[in-house]
């Protein structure tokens, strides 16, 4: 299914079928509320610890509709997203976002990342998280510029009109930074929780070539660029300008990047949430390249392209607001153009803290979160229902839950982000489940009812707040 075709409300309990079981009784503790979650029988993956992490959040916190919607958030990625397999001994996991078969190298890394945290005390999951890298390697070795992937290698793309070099087994060729950085952040705080290191032969070490050379060749100080992209399509965000290389930027040590982690084009092609994520990934890669395979020349243009872009992010993306002061733009070209705004999809400004990229006490980001959480942001929404930042992807005044939830654990104010629960708690369109945006004014009026990463998003700001400020949730 196309990204931009939503289930619609209208449609929830028949696509309620994919994701829950016919059977919407209320029983167990939440007497109040149907259960919807996928029968045990029918679950993709079952970990024992996630399991019992959800009976002790059920135990513990009095909250009845906060314990309903993590039971059915928190799990959802592995009881309707993931397929487990080993081929040639090795393990494989395919994970698709949900309503799309396919396997997006951002979703799958973000849809799995909350269960980082228990792997060491379950095998099972070790593997399947492990998996879902050695999935993210091959795929990068057929195409770093592809963004999304297909469990059958030889599958041809659905996207007709698309112009670029596409393959087969490629879902979607859209250039995006991120979708190289996440499986890297994937892939080292994996090794740093369990001491795995089986993941990181040969492949991974020329995934990371793969990744570094992308990046140099998308500083474009050659002049050219090998990537271009268009789309035969209504929808402007979809394609690039300028016959699929979009507009000129200058050099200054920036990362082009073609498309947002939205899906949708950049309009300058600096953008500079994915840059900050870059150094951070850049330099993730080096001390793993370091530590693990001892290749110090590629570990050293790891380092040196880290800084260089650390370096150009201090001199080209910091802005003088007339009201906020100094803040972070969202993209720049280098010739001095920048635009002032923030997207829901992570990365975006807000999140920096979230992937290590930024202190979250830097005055320059603090700045920065005033703006983008304000009506000065372009796409922040304020309305009956609810306050969170949206995106062009899918339209005005349609709040992405994604975007409250990231408020939330960057947020140091406990009454923040209280306030952040209760407008997700009382966002959810009486489904029981986040979806990728809904009205500000109406919840009911949603998009996507089967949204893996934006429920295990919610579910891994629930626990958080349960392991740090259980308080908040009562």
């Amino acid at each position: 299914m196309e990204r931009r075709k939503f289930i619609q409300n209208t449609a929830l309990f028949g696509a309620m079928t994919m994701i829950a079981p016919t059977n919407i009784m209320a029983t167990g503790l939440f007497k109040s509320f149907p259960v919807i979650r996928v029968h045990e029988k029918e679950r993709h993956f079952v970990s024992q610890v996630i399991e019992d992490a959800i009976r002790e959040f059920q135990k513990n916190v009095k909250d009845e509709e906060l314990s309903w919607l993590f039971n059915n958030c928190f799990p959802n990625t592995l009881d309707t997203t993931v397929t487990f397999s080993r081929k040639n001994g090795k393990s494989q996991t395919y994970v698709i976002t949900g309503d799309i078969d396919a396997m997006w190298l951002r979703d799958s890394s973000a849809q799995v990342w909350p269960y980082l945290a228990f792997a060491k005390k379950d095998n099972d999951l070790m593997a399947l998280i492990a998996g879902v890298i050695n999935t993210q390697i091959q795929y990068i070795l057929i195409d770093p510029y592809a963004n999304a992937f297909y469990d059958d290698p030889n599958k041809k793309g659905e996207w007709t009109t698309d112009h670029t070099d596409m393959l087969p087994g490629v879902h979607e060729r859209k250039y995006e930074i991120d979708s190289l950085c996440y499986p890297i952040r994937l892939a080292y705080n994996y090794w740093k929780t369990t001491g795995d290191t089986s993941p990181f032969d040969a492949d991974w070490q020329k995934s990371i070539n793969a990744i570094l050379k992308v990046f140099k060749d998308q500083q474009e100080k050659n002049g050219s660029n090998p990537y271009h992209f268009q789309r035969t399509t209504p929808h402007g965000t979809d394609t690039r300008v300028l016959k699929g290389y979009g507009y000129p930027v200058k050099p200054v040590g920036l990362i082009c990047s073609a498309f947002r982690p939205s899906d949708d084009a950049t309009v300058f092609s600096f953008l500079v949430p994915s840059n900050f994520f870059a150094v951070v990934s850049l330099t993730q890669a080096a001390e793993m390249i370091d530590s693990l395979t001892g290749d110090a020349a590629l570990s050293k243009e790891l380092r040196a392209l880290a800084a260089e872009v650390k370096q150009a992010l201090q001199d080209y993306a910091i802005v003088n607001h007339p009201k906020y002061g100094n803040i972070y733009a969202f993209e720049v070209d280098g010739y001095g153009n920048h635009l002032l705004m923030d997207d829901a999809n992570v990365p975006s400004l807000l999140s920096l803290p979230y992937l290590d990229a930024i202190d979250k006490n830097d005055l320059v980001y603090k700045n920065t979160r005033e703006f983008v959480l304000s009506l000065d942001n372009p796409f922040f929404y304020k309305g009956k229902a609810a306050e969170g930042i949206g995106g062009p992807h899918v339209g005005v005044n349609m709040i992405w839950p994604m975007a409250i939830t990231m408020r939330g654990l960057t947020s140091d104010n406990p009454k923040e982000i209280k306030e952040c629960i209760a407008m997700l708690k009382a966002t959810h369109g009486d489904t029981g489940f986040m979806h990728e945006t809904f009205h500000k004014d109406d919840p009911k009026n949603f998009t996507r009812s089967w949204f893996a990463w934006a429920n295990t998003l919610f579910g891994e700001f629930l626990w958080k707040t349960y392991k740090e400020q259980p308080e908040l949730l009562t």
